[in-house]
């Protein structure tokens, strides 16, 4: 039992003794009954609100405590780091939480790398309409066993009469790459509705994403109700997810000026080529 408490419990013992007395008074030596018995119930109803109001300042006193500590608590960590360079790096690591916040506020859940195709992969997993992807395709792109564990999702998400539509992003001469050739073909044979975009004929997003950086035209929207994409210049955090409407239809919008910008595909013998070639070469 503190000493605060202490002092409340005989603040309201000495407040029902105060009553009592000059109830006992009024009684005893002026003869007034009814005198005695209104003084002694106002007494304990005194009593009663006094100590009321006590706890309930003495609760707001412990709450306001508590947030001053919490709201300051960093800073006066900060204030006892005496060398200069681990006060650097103090700072540094509270901008990065600020940036972390700010994403936070704006509905964005930070991931880094594994995280980020570990939810791609839950969410395939999750979804039941369709799955629309953008991605940037270079050669190599199959050697990422994060990603493999994702198309393997993706696959799953197929079985479940799922509908996925991917436009892979590269530049026009990385098209006849045998790896780039590769990666196209498996997802075509894997039913997944492939198209290309060439970098160079890609719109301006930054007024649509709204973000100081360059999109990384690297994101996926599942069910039209989630989005992940990948930040275009990772850093700490590898990329992102949201579930906020507002954000997913900006994401919906962006996909479609894509789509539109995008090349269909068709194959010829086991060769993936642009289906416009395709009409070219059979005219």
């Amino acid at each position: 039992m503190t000493i605060n408490k202490k002092i409340q419990e005989m603040a309201v013992f000495i407040e029902f003794l105060v009553g009592s007395g000059l109830a006992i008074f009024f009684h005893t030596v002026l003869n007034n009954e009814q005198a005695a018995y209104v003084i002694f119930a106002i007494g304990i109803l005194l009593s009663l609100v006094t100590y009321l109001v006590r706890e309930d300042i003495a609760k707001s006193r412990a709450d306001l405590l508590e947030q001053y500590r919490q709201v300051h608590e960093i800073p006066f960590a900060l204030a006892q780091i005496a060398d200069p360079e681990c006060q650097a790096k103090a700072h540094e690591l509270i901008a990065g939480a600020k940036r972390t916040i700010t994403l936070l506020q704006q509905g964005f859940i930070p991931l880094d790398e594994t995280e980020f195709y570990h939810e791609g992969a839950k969410l395939s997993d999750q979804a039941t309409r369709q799955i629309k992807a953008v991605d940037p395709l270079t050669p190599g792109w199959w050697s990422r066993g994060a990603l493999l564990n994702l198309y393997q999702a993706n696959l799953r998400a197929l079985d479940r009469g799922v509908r996925i539509t991917r436009i892979f992003v590269l530049n026009r001469e990385e098209l006849p790459d045998p790896e780039v050739q590769k990666v196209l073909l498996a997802q075509h044979r894997g039913d997944i509705g492939v198209r290309v975009a060439f970098r160079d004929e890609l719109p301006a997003t930054n007024d649509i994403i709204g973000r100081d950086t360059n999109c990384s035209f690297d994101f996926a929207i599942y069910d039209d109700r989630a989005v992940t994409e990948v930040f275009a210049h990772p850093g700490k955090h590898f990329g992102r997810k949201t579930a906020q409407p507002s954000e997913v239809a900006r994401y919906q919008h962006l996909y479609e000026l894509i789509e539109h910008s995008a090349h269909p595909l068709t194959v010829e013998g086991d060769r993936v080529i642009l289906a416009s070639d395709a009409i070219t070469l059979a005219s």
